[in-house]
């Protein structure tokens, strides 16, 4: 499906792969017809290896896009050395995911599409932020309401808590996040995803979902009063469900999306599955963000050539989910 606005695709970590990624994201899909993206990034980092152009507006990287690389310039202070981050250039990393927001809000982009970041580079330089998501809640104005989906073709997965301890997760599981979450995953899986009755499964928090009782209680005081209120406001939901049952080949055609206690609960069965075509997206907010479910790659990192040594996989992934993430909404107005 071919997107009606160009994609905004970040900066990254200079020194990672994003800025390969992104010359090899292009050389697949230049020719392809599923629609453009253009890099938020330093043309010098690429123009040696593909033909550049750089732009003024999103709306120029359509009528470019099968020729050369659309860049829309965003230049690091310090010289890039593949492999070796270095803090002075944290300030070029976030204006590309700033202006990047800036873009979609306006409406002159159809989604963003995030490079890697190191978060340890940028809280060196006073980032307040842990990391992307919570610093796209704040400049699209909703902190705590970003809440984060693992997809690929075989598993879609919402962690209820996030990137805290499991002891932490234990304590603000409660029965209201549980439901705000679902809701979020209930509603993006209708505007964004094209699924017009979504299903989803409710994953336990103990072994065999609590065994009623035997092995913990969460399953009756807290997972099962969402799952009573969620019901009560029409949406289809199921669970709670066995955690070490409910990722088989049987039982996901069943569900739509997992609805997961904890972050590893979510995430281990997805990478597990396809951890190559994984894409992390953001839902809560008011544009679309997608994500490859990999880091900056350091170790691999090299600079940009007719080379690339980094799977490309996740972030093709990522982009065209965004793609086809925007004209759902697009069409839903």
């Amino acid at each position: 499906m071919k997107t009606l606005k160009p994609l905004a695709l970040t900066l990254g970590d200079p020194a990672g792969i994003g800025p390969q990624l992104a010359v090899e994201a292009w050389r697949r899909l230049r020719l392809s017809g599923e629609g453009a993206f253009f890099w938020l990034g330093d043309p010098r980092l690429v123009e040696s290896a593909v033909p550049v152009t750089c732009i003024g507006s999103p709306k120029e990287a359509g009528a470019v896009f099968s020729d050369s690389l659309p860049v829309l310039p965003v230049f690091c202070e310090a010289d890039v050395v593949p492999g070796r981050p270095d803090s002075r250039n944290a300030g070029a990393t976030i204006s590309s995911i700033r202006l990047a927001v800036e873009y979609v809000l306006a409406g002159r982009a159809g989604g963003v599409v995030t490079n890697p970041i190191a978060k340890h580079v940028l809280a060196a330089t006073g980032f307040p932020y842990p990391g992307h998501t919570e610093f796209l809640a704040a400049l699209c104005a909703c902190p705590g309401e970003e809440i984060m989906m693992l997809a690929s073709p075989q598993l879609k997965v919402v962690p209820v808590t996030v990137h805290v301890s499991l002891r932490r997760a234990l304590d603000t599981l409660t029965t209201d996040r549980i439901v705000s979450v679902a809701k979020a995953a209930n509603t993006a899986l209708k505007r964004d995803f094209g699924i017009a009755a979504p299903r989803l499964a409710i994953a336990g928090l103990n072994p065999h979902a609590g065994e009623h009782g035997m092995m913990g209680e969460e399953e009756t005081t807290i997972i099962q009063p969402a799952i009573d209120r969620l019901r009560a406001q029409g949406i289809n939901c199921q669970g709670p469900l066995p955690p070490d049952t409910m990722f088989s080949a049987n039982a996901r055609p069943n569900y739509d999306t997992a609805i997961c206690m904890y972050h590893d609960q979510a995430l281990i069965p997805l990478k597990t599955l396809d951890m190559a075509e994984g894409v992390n997206v953001t839902l809560g907010l008011p544009i679309i963000r997608t994500s490859p479910d990999h880091g900056t790659a350091f170790d691999i990192a090299g600079p940009v050539t007719g080379f690339c040594r980094a799977d490309v996989s996740s972030l093709l992934a990522a982009i065209r989910l965004a793609g086809e993430m925007s004209i759902y909404r697009e069409r839903r107005g």
